[in-house]
Parts: C-alpha cells; sequence; structure tokens
C-alpha cells in the first residue's frame, strides 16, 4: 500500500469516528428533546428579532401579533419542528458541522455577540495561547530533566523525580491555583488575581503585551507544578527502557561516546513515544483547562464550558463537546503524517 493510500485509509477511518460521534451526538440529543429545545431556542430568538423590525413597521398590536404568528408557523416548518427529531437527523448533523446552532442563552462574546461560532471563535486563541505555553514548557522540561533522570536510574535525582511526580499528579488544579492566588496574588501582591488583562487595559501595545505575560504567570505557574511531574515520569519511562535494549549495549561496546551513545542510539528511537505523548497532550490542552480557567477568570474554552454547563446551554455545550473531538481527530491524523518522519522503522509500502 503506497504512502498517499495509507494516508487516505487513515483520514477517511479518522473522518468516520468523527461521524460516529456526531451521529451518537445527534442521535442523544434528538431521543431527549434537547434538539427540540436548542431549534425553539433559534426560533424564538429569531421571532424577537422580528418583532423589533417590524414593529417600526406595523402599529396595530393584533396586526403584528398575526404577522409574526405567521412567521413562526414558517420557521417552524424551516427548522423542522413540524416533523420528528430522527428525520431531522441530518440537518442537525449538518448545524453541528457548521456551529450553526444559533445563540448561546447565557453567554455573550466580548463584542457582545451571543451567536456560538463568534463566542467560540474568540475564546479558542486564548486557551491556545495558554495551554500552548504550558505544553511547551512541559515538554522542554520533561525531555532535559527526564532524559538525565534517565541515565543515573536509582540515583537522588532519579528518587527525587519519582517523588516529585507522585505529589504534582496528585495535586488538584484547582485547590493549587487558588493557593497561588492565595500567596502571590493576596500576600505578595506579585500577580493578579486573574483575567488577561488589568482593568482598564493598557492601550500601548508593548504595555498590553507585558500586561499579559504578568496575568498569564500563575495559571501557567500552577499548571506546570500540577502536570510537569507525569510529563517527567512518563519521559523518564520511555527513555530509560530504550536504554536498555540490546542495541544500545553494542553501541557502548564499540566504543562509542555516551553523549553520541544518548543521542542517535537512545532519544532518537524513543522519540515516537515522546511524540505521541506530545500530541495527545495538545489535543487534551487545546480543549481547556477548565477549573484552572475557571479559578484563575481566564476567559479560554475550559471557561466556557465551564459557564455552559453551568447555565445548562444545552447548543453551546453541543458545539464544544463537537470541537473538541475535531481537535483530537485532526492532531491523530497529524501524529500519522510526523510518525513518517520522525521514525524510520515505519514504513507505509
Amino acid at each position: 500500500m503506497g504512502l498517499g493510500r495509507k494516508l487516505a485509509f487513515k483520514a477517511i477511518s479518522l473522518a468516520i469516528v468523527l461521524a460516529v460521534v456526531l451521529f451518537l451526538t445527534v442521535m442523544i440529543i434528538g431521543a431527549t428533546g434537547i434538539s427540540d429545545k436548542i431549534l425553539n431556542g433559534m426560533v424564538q430568538e429569531r421571532l424577537r428579532t422580528m418583532r423589533q423590525e417590524l414593529a417600526r413597521e406595523i402599529k396595530d398590536p393584533e396586526a403584528l401579533n398575526r404577522a409574526l404568528e405567521k412567521i413562526r408557523e414558517d420557521l417552524i416548518k424551516s427548522y423542522g419542528l413540524d416533523r420528528p427529531w430522527y428525520a431531522r437527523m441530518p440537518d442537525m448533523i449538518w448545524r453541528i458541522v457548521t456551529l450553526d446552532l444559533g445563540v448561546s442563552k447565557t453567554v455573550t462574546s466580548f463584542s457582545g455577540s451571543n451567536k456560538i461560532s463568534d463566542i467560540i471563535l474568540e475564546r479558542f486563541p486564548n486557551t491556545i495561547f495558554l495551554m500552548v505555553t504550558v505544553l511547551i514548557i512541559n515538554f522542554v522540561v520533561s525531555l532535559f530533566v527526564g532524559v538525565r533522570a534517565a541515565t543515573r536510574p536509582g540515583s537522588f535525582l532519579d528518587r527525587s523525580i519519582s517523588l516529585f511526580s507522585s505529589i504534582s499528579y496528585a495535586l488538584p488544579t484547582w485547590w493549587l491555583g487558588m493557593l497561588m492566588i492565595l500567596v502571590f496574588a493576596f500576600y505578595l501582591r506579585l500577580f493578579p488575581y486573574g483575567g488577561m488583562y488589568s482593568a482598564p487595559p493598557p492601550t500601548d501595545p508593548l504595555m498590553r503585551a507585558l500586561d499579559l505575560i504578568w496575568h498569564l504567570c500563575l495559571p501557567v505557574l500552577t499548571l506546570v507544578i500540577a502536570t510537569s511531574g507525569s510529563w517527567i515520569y512518563i519521559t523518564r519511562s520511555i527513555v530509560i527502557t530504550t536504554a536498555q535494549e540490546d542495541f544500545v549495549d553494542v553501541a557502548r561496546a564499540k566504543g562509542l561516546p555516551e553523549r553520541l551513545v544518548l543521542w542517535r542510539y537512545v532519544i532518537r528511537v524513543a522519540a515516537p513515544p515522546i511524540l505521541t505523548n506530545l500530541m495527545l497532550g495538545l489535543a487534551a490542552y487545546l480543549g481547556g483547562a477548565i477549573l484552572t480557567e475557571a479559578v484563575f477568570s481566564w476567559p479560554g474554552m475550559g471557561l466556557l464550558y465551564f459557564e455552559a454547563i453551568m447555565s445548562v446551554d444545552e447548543a453551546l455545550i453541543l458545539a464544544l463537546t463537537y470541537i473538541y473531538t475535531l481537535i483530537y481527530v485532526v492532531i491523530r491524523f497529524v501524529l500519522e503524517v510526523l510518525y513518517i518522519i520522525v521514525d524510520p522503522r515505519v514504513r507505509y509500502t
């Protein structure tokens, strides 16, 4: 099987996964009546807008109500509310794919729009900025510290890393976040309590960027402390397993320098599982850290999901679930392509 055909097969299989998730999601929201609530909400929003427009032209209240009732009947037919939920499945799937889920009941964008697509497109870059920063720090720290610990198994550094990993993994991020706010914001007053910018935000571009970095420090520090331990330990385990292979012993028996053995025979072979951990971590991180963003009032996808759940905003929850699934599918496909580059043992021919 050729390379292009194999990648096409992987893309199709992942697209099928996305389609199955969408199908099951629509089945659930249809059978539970959530789709009816979403579509009825869209109809009511359209009627509210039309009422404001028609009220300028039609002064008679009865005539206005008759006109709105006619519009309401047309909207019910156009949205398929006069049909059972299973007959609306293809249309509902298309609405989810295009994020055409109407408006949010409680959440608005920074510009005041309550369209779900506008809200998500506005929040997503904030999550990317926060979580990709955390991901890069975790990856770099785990690569250097984890590899160093793996080359000295049983040493003080190795035992310290194991202890730190256990503590880090057990720390609840929301509790650690509140502790960081208490210490560094309340007592020491070194960092702000939360948000992305000061109120009012600086107008100068340089000062605005510095203000953003200042607000970024505490949530990044919290997430790095709470997640870096597992990253370091996973990298250490992968490298130490690879270092025990026979080909590494042969390389050392040939008299090759230890640094060359480490980077050419150990790190290079251990790169694919490390890359897998990195890419799947990226997929998880782009969904946002719900509790951490809520604690620090960081206006990203995690806080948006928290607000949607607390307000029982079905349409917004549905759109976010689809976005998270789409992110996972896309990153899985990118991972398949990267495997070909970093692992010479992989052959798709």
